[in-house]
């Protein structure tokens, strides 16, 4: 039978990066280095089966008569209410996101609280309406969800877990191994807006041209993709915690190849490029929640991105890269004073409680 001492044991055993934290930091949350080696290091031994180790933004399950994707992801930004959005349809579009990220069609979520004692009922009845309106417009039901309390001073307000549930269109597949050099890195607009919109409610920061969060369901804008051509559309993820940078490395690294990125080419909102440099924030590094990243295939790259442009989600796409065989693993940046640098994997957490 299994101890308490016997796990002690095995945390010891863990690959250095585990060691080197021996408790829970604030960056284990970030979606950068510290995240991923939670997951290779701890989660993935605990719980290894063939569908966890794909590490995607869903479980690809296979049933009869199709593909399932299932996903679930926690919410607990702060403040619960931010410039053009709340928790609430933040935690409906983002699990959507994760499921579109699979190329598969949102079907229904599940919604579970986690409330603290004193939460005016009439703060979770806004966030509650919010997340039916984000859902009924999005074109998926809420069916199912729990709810629990903690006692004052052991929360912060409303935290929301969302499980989401998809089908794959037959003929789709989006995955990691489908990535080739020559392919095509685009972006489907402006970068950073999530983050710097909840910097600005924080720090009191304000600006000629408001700075709202893009928090948005994207499987429209996947679909509109795939329509164009569903087998070069070789790999998707949404750049949420970690941004840019986080997302790209993650696919690098799964892919087992190198990207290149043209810094002139990346869309970025001149109020979010101000912001990022009075708060010395680099804008690849900062959350989005209604963006997505495509590597397609080179060859119908123009034509997913005059897609891109056509769909309202999409108006601001952009090709921002190629992906190589040189430098596996690793994210590259043309400047735009004509050097190179390398775009690493975040190490911490730059804002905590984005998303």
């Amino acid at each position: 039978m299994s101890t308490f001492a016997d796990s002690q044991s095995f945390l010891l055993e863990c690959p250095l990066p585990l060691r080197d934290y021996p408790h829970v930091t604030i960056g284990h949350g970030s979606g950068g280095r510290l995240s991923a080696d939670l997951v290779t290091h701890l989660f993935l031994p605990a719980f290894d089966n063939e569908v966890l180790r794909a590490r995607g933004d869903g479980a690809v399950i296979h049933v009869a008569g199709g593909r399932l994707v299932l996903s679930t992801d926690s919410f607990v930004v702060r403040p619960l209410f931010f410039p053009g959005g709340n928790i609430g349809e933040l935690a409906v579009n983002g699990t959507i996101n994760d499921l579109a990220m699979c190329g598969a069609q949102p079907l229904h979520l599940t919604a579970a609280f986690i409330l603290e004692e004193g939460v005016p009922l009439a703060t979770l009845n806004t966030i509650a309406h919010a997340m039916g309106t984000a859902a009924r417009r999005a074109g998926v039901s809420i069916v199912a969800g729990d709810t629990k309390v903690v006692e004052k001073g052991h929360g912060d307000g409303v935290f929301i877990n969302t499980t989401g549930l998809g089908m794959i269109p037959p003929g789709v597949s989006i995955a990691p191994q489908h990535v080739r050099p020559g392919d095509a890195v685009l972006v489907s607009g402006t970068i950073g807006d999530h983050g710097i919109a909840i910097m600005s409610v924080r720090e009191g920061l304000e600006f000629d041209a408001p700075i709202q969060s893009d928090t948005a369901p994207l499987h429209t804008l996947v679909q509109a993709l795939l329509a164009v051509n569903a087998e070069a559309v070789h790999m998707l993820r949404d750049p949420t915690r970690g941004g840019l940078a986080a997302a790209l490395n993650e696919i690098a690294q799964q892919a087992q190849v190198g990207i290149v990125l043209d810094e002139r080419a990346i869309p970025i909102r001149p109020a979010v490029r101000a912001a990022c440099e009075m708060l010395g924030l680099d804008p690849l590094y900062v959350a989005n929640e209604g963006k997505l990243i495509a590597i397609v295939a080179r060859e119908h790259a123009e034509a997913m991105l005059a897609a891109m442009r056509a769909h309202p989600l999409g108006e601001a796409a952009a090709l921002i890269g190629e992906v190589t065989d040189q430098h596996p693993e690793i994210v590259a940046l043309r400047t735009r004073i004509g050097g190179t640098r390398v775009v690493p994997m975040p190490q911490g957490e730059l804002l905590p409680r984005i998303c």
